[in-house]
């Protein structure tokens, strides 16, 4: 996935569809890092043809330009366009700090791939979130398109599906609050977002979206300690291992949790789904939580590793490769480290790999209406003691839906 190393500044990707709050977050980072610039790339001028690219630092804009669709992509065009940026920033020298500031719905997975392909460092990730926003932009179904927010004429995503993966991807978030125009944020805001990513660091910022530069002292002063945002920025970032987190069959998924009206429930089985009865309850289960993801096994697809993936309402579930224990052992080698040792803590005598691992989590869950719906869905034991053979005639309504 690396390209070949170039020399020049770290860079920090900050995303996120908070828009004020990620501008607040940039504020804070030029005035933390002095003399640290900031790319940014304005889709929302896409439907005239062109990306507009503003470069600047703590004082303005230093250059702008144009760059033009490619395949009527603006995404596509912010992708061709953002390396030869660092480039010449590279070739410039003195940037101690390169911030890649992502339009609202453009996703940081995409982006620090792109950056990391091109021979540069990336150093942190950042997303950044006004906690007050979260349940409102988690139950948004609108399509990104209605509010002016897609990145191309065939961007299907939601609000929710897209604030879901920028909040889930980034090991830090800045968190903005009493932003100017913003509700106040109370603990069952704050309770949701640190079940949501229970792992990330979590580093406030203020309002600084007109944060000035300190005059220069007098006399020499001992070098300040680096703010908690700037040591984020800089501490590191692992483009492989990220991925690999938000994969199905590896994901770093929320722990069970129940605090402040907010509750995560943990939902672990080695018994199939039984195709009809899930298909059958999944406006139920997909409505019962703010958000719900995870991998899940069923009946007569045995060989598939299936995704969840739901927000805002809408649920989206595809393949995502096979189950381990479907592999032939010569495969195994082929098979990254990380999936073998997460495979390895699900592994069952009988079945493998193969499990239910779903997580739901929102304020006011009913949780054990929630399990008893979900236990519901799964083989009886009449069925399961049937065995495979009789799993793979069951009828199933996900062949639409999984388009095989």
């Amino acid at each position: 996935m690396n390209g070949p190393e170039r020399p020049g500044p770290p860079v920090v990707i900050v995303g996120g569809l908070h828009a004020e709050a990620r501008r607040a977050t940039v504020a804070r980072l030029l005035a933390d890092v002095p003399g640290s610039v900031v790319l940014h790339h304005d889709l929302a001028t896409a439907t005239a043809g062109t990306v507009v690219r503003t470069v600047r630092d703590a004082t303005g804009v230093l250059s702008a330009g144009e760059a033009p669709l490619v395949n009527d992509c603006a995404c596509c065009a912010l992708r061709e366009d953002l390396v030869p940026e660092l480039v010449r920033l590279a070739e410039a020298g003195g940037t101690p700090l390169a911030v890649v500031e992502l339009w609202d719905s453009v996703e940081p997975k995409a982006m620090a791939e792109v950056v990391t392909a091109g021979g540069f460092t990336v150093t942190g990730v950042i997303t950044a979130v006004d906690p007050a926003l979260v349940l409102p932009y988690l139950g948004n179904g609108d399509d990104l398109a209605e509010g002016g927010l897609a990145a191309a004429a065939t961007d299907q995503r939601t609000v929710a599906d897209t604030f879901a993966r920028q909040l889930e991807y980034a090991p830090v978030l800045a968190l903005a609050e009493s932003l100017p125009g913003s509700p106040e944020a109370d603990d069952e805001d704050r309770e949701l977002l640190a079940q949501l990513h229970p792992t990330a660091l979590k580093v406030p910022v203020g309002p600084g979206a007109a944060i000035a530069a300190p005059a220069a002292p007098a006399a020499p002063a001992a070098p300040a300690r680096p703010s908690a945002l700037a040591r984020a920025a800089l501490a590191g970032f692992d483009v492989e291992a990220a991925a690999a987190a938000q994969h199905p069959a590896c994901a770093l998924l929320p722990a069970e949790a129940d605090a402040h009206g907010v509750t995560t429930l943990v939902w672990h089985r080695r018994r199939p789904f039984h195709p009809g009865r899930l298909y059958a309850a999944l406006e139920d289960l997909t409505c019962a939580a703010a958000r719900s993801r995870g991998r899940f096994w069923l009946a007569d697809k045995a060989d598939t590793l299936l995704h969840w993936d739901a927000a805002g309402g809408a649920l989206c579930v595809e393949g995502a490769g096979p189950w381990l224990a479907s592999l032939p052992d010569a495969a195994w080698d082929l098979v990254p480290p990380v999936r073998r040792a997460a495979a390895a803590l699900d592994w069952h005598p009988e079945h493998g790999d193969r499990c239910q691992h779903l997580v739901f989590t929102s304020p006011g869950l009913d949780r054990d209406g929630l399990a008893r719906l979900l236990e519901s869905c799964l083989l009886t034991d009449a069925e399961y003691a049937a065995g495979r053979a009789a799993w793979e005639r069951l009828p199933s309504g996900f062949d639409t839906l999984l388009e095989v």
